[in-house]
């Protein structure tokens, strides 16, 4: 499936080095095969030191010799690398984009190039625990969706889609979801330290609850519903609990949150677009 294939990652930051070493963990590619652009010489040299790869931090060098070109940095300057890179990209390339809120019609566009996959990954990427949603062109053939397929497994578990709109869908649940999780983690221990224990003591009867709580679902495979009437006992403590979140309206709040970060990505990705006219 990679035989002779050259993987370029434009951006050596945190989730551009977690798919490397999935990657290379899948035994996907050789380290010979991966090279990876990255303007900060002391980071070149840390990934080169780690994995082996090659590395350099001329973004148009490691474009020409892409089959498969990463592009794995910050938003907010995917136009000027766009800008410095399109002339070199090989027109048979695949281009991965893991760019939060980069349309397809403004990586073709800018890049002047059809066969684009445009994905969502989140944190735990970091960690091969992620969960990825992408799409592509109609111009990327059928090796290259399986190539793409198999990179974007190295984050964690994916999911292809048919249509584009549900990668803002995507950013607003799974892509932000970490810091929802996140957030409740954090309240969760603090009302721990409240009640009289030490932080350190709530911190592990929480993380240990959630991760049991996770494998329960998983195992049971039945709805969050059923399961938690299972632990709700009639005038118990978690009738109790529970009863003040439904008050507090616990669930709109959430809801009203997700939607908040569906619509900012929407904002984000329009006004990504009409740069393109402007």
């Amino acid at each position: 499936m990679f035989n002779e294939t050259t993987i370029s990652f434009i951006g050596g930051g945190n989730m551009g080095e977690a798919m490397i070493k999935g990657i290379l963990k899948r035994g996907l590619v050789s380290p010979e095969q991966i090279i990876v652009s990255e303007p900060r010489p002391e980071r070149c040299d840390e990934l080169h030191r780690l994995y082996g790869v090659r590395v350099t931090c001329d973004n148009r060098a490691a474009t020409r010799e892409a089959d498969i070109l990463v592009l794995s940095i910050k938003p907010q300057v995917l136009n000027k690398v766009m800008d410095e890179i399109h002339l070199d990209l090989d027109p048979t390339a695949l281009v991965l984009s893991i760019i939060a809120g980069a349309r397809i019609k403004v990586l073709t566009h800018g890049l002047q190039h059809a066969a684009v996959v445009r994905s969502m990954p989140n944190t735990p990427g970091q960690f091969g625990a992620g969960m990825t949603v992408w799409t592509c062109t109609p111009h990327v053939s059928e090796k290259q969706r399986l190539q793409a397929q198999q990179i974007l497994q190295a984050l964690g578990k994916e999911i292809w889609v048919e249509e584009e709109e549900y990668l803002d869908m995507a950013t607003a649940l799974s892509g932000t979801g970490p810091a929802y999780v996140f957030l409740f983690i954090e309240a969760l221990i603090d009302a721990g330290v409240h009640m009289g224990f030490a932080r350190h003591i709530a911190e592990q009867l929480v993380l240990q609850t959630i991760e049991g709580s996770l494998t329960v679902v998983k195992e049971m495979n039945r709805h969050p519903a059923t399961l938690r009437n299972m632990v709700t006992s009639p005038g118990g403590t978690s009738a109790a609990a529970l009863y003040e979140l439904e008050k507090g309206g616990f669930r709109t709040i959430l809801s009203k949150a997700i939607f908040a970060a569906y619509r900012r990505s929407v904002e984000l990705g329009d006004a990504a677009e009409a740069k393109l006219t402007s």
